[in-house]
């Protein structure tokens, strides 16, 4: 200010520190395979794109690839065959007029088995909002068919450099080998736990389209997906168990079904639209097949409207999934002990039916199911988002004074934060004492030598809120007063 010319000075002074401000907590990063990947142009092939509806993701990455079916008469015995990637909820068999047929669909581009159009569309369905797409390849590669997981594997590495994302989904990842399949799902696991940290992952169940006993698969698709999943980032990532029969593709839909076969030339074209011909019965099994839906793009919706409308710290669990029809296996309340509570710890969020309510989500653990910090959904998602709101407001702070007037402001930042989210319910407490202490000071967090080090350590304690997931009611009789 000028002090040699009378006159009146104005002086601003802020009366208030700076503030965090809490960051998103449900965008999804999905990675999969697109019938082109071009914006106006400009080419998306492996570059992460921010979308935020359906008419979005079609202008960029296109329309859902054609399914394409063979008809043929079924064998005598027609069983099952074991383990072949067409086999797995892409063949049915079925009578008609009193003869056997066998409907299959090849992996691939061969039978236009892409699960990314029909995946974005159950996001949306469940509330998805804001997401990232990663287009690995277009329908004329075979990315998802086979053994070959290096082309769904290469999706992570651009995200590397997108913050925003807190989820990551792969759908197609179970279009592959089994073994393709978890080790896709082991590197996703490792780019949230260890590269990224500030992210999730939603994986599905290779083969959960059958029962745990279904003889055809094999072996028991729970015990093999935790068997071979690994032990590392476990707390960074949530299963679901079964797949979803699901009511996206109707009648009249966008996504054309295309049935190959000698058997149904002489009938007209017409006759799909016959009830009771041959070629309306192979539509109506070819429409099934395709609804054919695993679970993770759906709760990635879900997770973004639980968020937008209770918080990152209610549990994504005893909401119902929209477009679905059934669950693919039937989950019984006894067949859930296992799936949520293991010695393994791994546990499987179930997804099951129930009179009156429709398909609920009943589950909310994380795959760290034995770890008491981590063992839910929400508690970890709730940390990622305390963790990193506080992260980016701190870096105002950065090459600041380390003097006590510098730590009073972050520590007034950070209190005014967390006293927000307790009013919110985020954290457990009756008074915000009870819910989060924030510590800082040289003698208390740091040793004079770390102050002229430049180190300025802060230590937050929080109680965040846990589901009640078992509510015990307890019944006792009592004599009629006299």
């Amino acid at each position: 200010m000028a002090t040699k010319t009378p006159g009146v000075y104005i002086v601003e002074k802020n009366a208030f520190a700076h503030s965090v401000v809490e960051v998103p907590t449900a965008v999804p990063a999905f990675i999969g395979v697109t019938e082109r990947a071009d914006h106006g142009g400009r080419p998306l092939l492996n570059r992460p794109w921010r979308i935020s509806s359906m008419a979005d993701y079609t202008k960029a990455f296109g329309v859902a690839a054609p399914a394409v079916f063979k008809l043929e008469k079924a064998p005598v015995s027609h069983p099952m065959p074991r383990l072949p990637t067409e086999a797995r909820g892409q063949l049915a068999d079925f009578a008609w007029n009193g003869r056997n047929y066998r409907l299959s669909r090849a992996p691939g581009r061969a039978g236009g088995r892409f699960l990314m159009h029909l995946a974005m569309q159950h996001f949306f369905l469940n509330g998805g909002a804001a997401c990232w797409v990663v287009s690995v390849g277009g329908y004329a590669a075979e990315i998802v068919a086979g053994d070959d997981s290096t082309g769904l594997i290469g999706g992570l590495k651009p995200l590397v450099a997108e913050q925003e994302p807190t989820l990551v989904v792969v759908p197609d990842a179970v279009l592959l080998d089994e073994p393709a399949c978890v080790h896709v799902q082991q590197a996703v696991l490792s780019h949230c736990s260890g590269t990224m940290r500030n992210r999730i992952a939603i994986l599905d169940v290779w083969g959960g389209d059958r029962r745990r006993d279904d003889a055809a698969l094999g072996w028991d698709c729970i015990e093999h997906f935790r068997d071979q999943i690994g032990e590392q980032g476990l707390d960074f990532a949530a299963a679901y168990y079964p797949w979803l029969h699901t009511s996206l593709v109707q009648r009249g839909t966008a996504l054309p079904i295309v049935i190959e076969s000698n058997l149904i030339e002489l009938e007209p074209p017409s006759s799909a639209d016959v009830p009771g011909s041959l070629r309306a019965c192979a539509h109506e099994m070819a429409r099934g097949l395709v609804n054919l839906m695993p679970p993770s793009a759906a709760m990635a919706g879900l997770y973004t409207m639980v968020d937008s409308t209770r918080g990152v710290w209610k549990a994504p669990a005893n909401v119902s999934v929209a477009g679905v029809l059934a669950p693919a296996v039937v989950v019984s309340h006894g067949e859930q002990e296992d799936l949520n509570v293991t010695p393994t710890g791994k546990s499987i969020n179930a997804i099951r039916s129930f009179i009156g309510e429709g398909t609920l989500v009943w589950g909310a653990r994380t795959l760290d199911g034995n770890s008491l910090d981590w063992r839910y959904i929400n508690v970890r998602r709730t940390m990622i988002m305390l963790e990193q709101s506080c992260q980016f407001a701190a870096k105002a702070l950065v090459f600041e004074p380390n003097t006590a007037s510098t730590w009073a402001m972050l520590k007034s930042m950070l209190v005014n934060f967390l006293t927000g989210i307790w009013k919110r319910g985020g954290l457990a407490g009756a008074v915000p004492d009870d819910a989060f202490s924030v510590h800082l000071g040289a003698g208390e967090t740091m040793t004079q030598q770390e102050v002229l080090d430049g180190l300025l350590r802060v230590t937050v304690l929080v109680a965040v809120t846990r589901p009640a997931e078992f509510i015990e009611i307890t019944f006792e009789q009592r004599l009629q007063p006299a």
